[in-house]
């Protein structure tokens, strides 16, 4: 093939995915349109195992994570405040940037290598199994029973998460200041005049976004997978990395609109 013929064939093999993921989106969406009105359609049963998985089962990891980032980013801190003598704004920037951005960001990677891998390698067993085939046999969208009560349960679950990584922060963050010296009251009370009800429900409303995305990518890997030895593998592969590049590339487009809008100050 020439150079040309290999550029086509690329880009209607992109186009052709595009249409995929739009088809997959629309269906997901008719099909929650339809569960809000038809409520007992929707399985519960599935949406609490799911729920379970991703955040009972994750919360050791994330609490430990969290605790993690707030000690090291306390220690970088407060180097650098040390010289001006004032290591007790480490908590002020320690609050911005648990509750902004480093708290649901975080909380979201873990669970796109957790629950959004688990995902796409369950729904792509049943796929190499023909079970999706079986469920298409008997009438029975595959979207409905597999997608929606996975995608609610990481919406779900990711508010919860991200709450106790950012306490697990903050804690961390006390414990290293307290070893500098500063008091643990006065350190708590530079967090609670710095975080505002805004700031807080911003984060809590971005990591459900990002829960929506995980979900998402996860369960359409699993769908798109493909009947080879490696396809389970590979489909989990993608939910990880996809979820991982949609996060970060909707954190950057969110900054730049409340940059334009004029509402960074949330």
């Amino acid at each position: 093939m020439g150079p040309l013929e290999r550029l086509g064939r690329f880009s209607a093999a992109k186009f052709g995915e595009f249409g995929v993921r739009m088809a997959f989106i629309g269906e997901t969406l008719c099909e929650t349109l339809a569960t809000v009105f038809h409520p007992r359609r929707f399985r519960l049963g599935d949406c609490a195992l799911a729920f379970e998985r991703a955040s009972f089962d994750g919360l050791p990891v994330t609490v430990g994570v969290g605790f993690l980032l707030g000690v090291i980013l306390a220690f970088q801190c407060a180097a650098a405040l040390e010289m001006f003598a004032v290591e007790v704004y480490v908590a002020d920037m320690l609050a911005i940037a648990l509750f902004r951005e480093l708290g649901p960001i975080i909380t979201a990677i873990i669970l796109a290598g957790r629950t959004g891998s688990a995902f796409a390698a369950e729904i792509g067993t049943m796929k190499v199994n023909e079970e999706l085939d079986a469920l298409t046999t008997m009438g029975l969208p595959p979207v409905r029973f597999l997608v929606l009560p996975r995608v609610m349960a990481a919406i779900l679950a990711m508010p919860i998460l991200t709450v106790l990584a950012e306490l697990a922060g903050l804690v961390g963050g006390a414990i290293v200041l307290s070893a500098m010296r500063v008091p643990t009251e006065v350190y708590w009370a530079h967090v609670e005049k710095i975080s505002t009800a805004g700031m807080i429900s911003f984060g809590l409303a971005k990591s459900m976004f990002f829960g929506l995305l995980v979900g998402l990518i996860g369960c359409s890997a699993g769908l798109r997978t493909k009947s080879t030895a490696d396809g389970v593998g590979s489909a989990a592969t993608a939910a990880v990395v996809g979820s991982i590049v949609a996060i970060a590339s909707w954190d950057g487009i969110i900054a730049v609109v409340l940059y334009v809008w004029g509402m960074m100050g949330i």
